[in-house]
């Protein structure tokens, strides 16, 4: 009598994919960002089982001058049915995976797929519906133009460029496709002769944690400062060559993206005049002064204004790790040690 059974391993990973799948409902399943020269920081449309999220007010105002419709979550169908599509396949995959049968397992892996295409199909739908149909006494009309975004990756729509892209909750659901995918295969394999596992059991493992990799990474986003190169980058305020790192400093907003400056007063100009807001800043990053330009936190630093120091754009202000480093660097740089506070007002 042939076998039936699934292997355990491939069992356990069934299971491990159901489980995985319940978390989809709390992670934006997609992500459109929109970049242009008015938005540094850039506009996001996140896409999750039951709503719509991030600047969908901001992106409702400039569809309106171009004539898109508005975007609305009680708009759209999909979203009342999505979250408990959502718990069913993870359900069935969980059951699938304590049963153990081969042919539930392909049941299960077939519909997962055709509800997979079905749904980037609909969102196609959606995205042309949306960048085509567009009403006709908009204020900004530009003849033969469509507004639709890509389906995935990047178009450029007039001034702005257009990213569309899973997000964390779009990353498990596809991983976790892969996994079951990788899992039948293998019990196809197995069905016909007899192998080693040892290989496909590693792979098997190596995607889990690849999921749980991707999910994270997606959900914390950028942390720390990032390098500054000097002779290559350049000041996001004064556009200089940043060249002097005993100077440089940086902020990184809480979307991970991290401006660079040559001079403590370009980074306090780029707040104040508005290009960033503070709201948006996740830290501010200081050159510690004695060692080669070491980004920290520059809260934690010791700041001193000097007139000798004759920095890049004349802020002449410098960050010290400890207080002696700044009490050894005022005997050459005579100055006033100033809180981070008071400079960031």
């Amino acid at each position: 009598m042939k076998n039936n059974s699934m292997l355990g391993i491939n069992r356990l990973l069934l299971i491990l994919c159901g489980i995985a799948l319940l978390l989809v409902n709390y992670f934006p399943i997609w992500r459109i960002q929109l970049d242009a020269p008015q938005y540094p920081e850039g506009l996001e449309l996140l896409i999750y089982s039951d709503k719509l999220a991030g600047n969908v007010d901001i992106i409702n105002g400039l569809n309106h001058y171009i004539g898109m419709k508005t975007l609305h979550t009680d708009d759209f169908a999909e979203f009342t049915i999505l979250p408990y599509l959502i718990i069913f396949f993870a359900f069935v995959f969980i059951a699938a995976g304590i049963w153990g049968k081969r042919f539930a397992g392909y049941t299960v892996l077939g519909l997962f797929a055709l509800f997979g295409i079905l749904a980037m199909v609909d969102f196609w739908k959606w995205e042309y519906d949306y960048g085509h149909n567009l009403n006709p006494e908009a204020a900004i009309i530009v003849p033969g133009m469509s507004y639709q975004p890509p389906l995935i990756g990047f178009k450029q729509l007039l001034n702005f460029g257009a990213y569309s892209i899973p997000a964390a909750g779009g990353w498990i659901f596809i991983l976790a496709g892969i996994i079951a995918a990788c899992c039948m295969f293998r019990e196809w394999q197995t069905s016909r002769r007899k192998i080693s596992v040892t290989a496909s059991s590693r792979l098997m493992v190596t995607l889990a944690m690849l999921s749980v990799g991707i999910t994270a990474a997606q959900s914390c986003g950028v942390k720390g400062a990032q390098p500054i190169q000097s002779g290559i980058d350049a000041c996001s305020h004064c556009k200089m060559t940043i060249s002097d790192l005993r100077f440089g400093c940086e902020l990184v907003t809480k979307k991970g993206r991290a401006y660079k400056f040559d001079d403590l007063k370009c980074m306090l100009a780029y707040v104040e005049d508005g290009t960033v807001s503070k709201t948006d800043v996740a830290a501010f990053y200081l050159a510690d002064f004695h060692n080669n330009g070491q980004l920290l936190a520059a809260k934690d630093l010791f700041i001193l204004h000097s007139e000798a120091f004759r920095s890049p754009m004349g802020g002449n202000l410098a960050g010290f790790k400890t207080p002696d480093d700044l009490s050894q660097a005022q005997e050459k740089f005579p100055g006033t040690q100033l809180k981070w506070e008071e400079l960031l007002k």
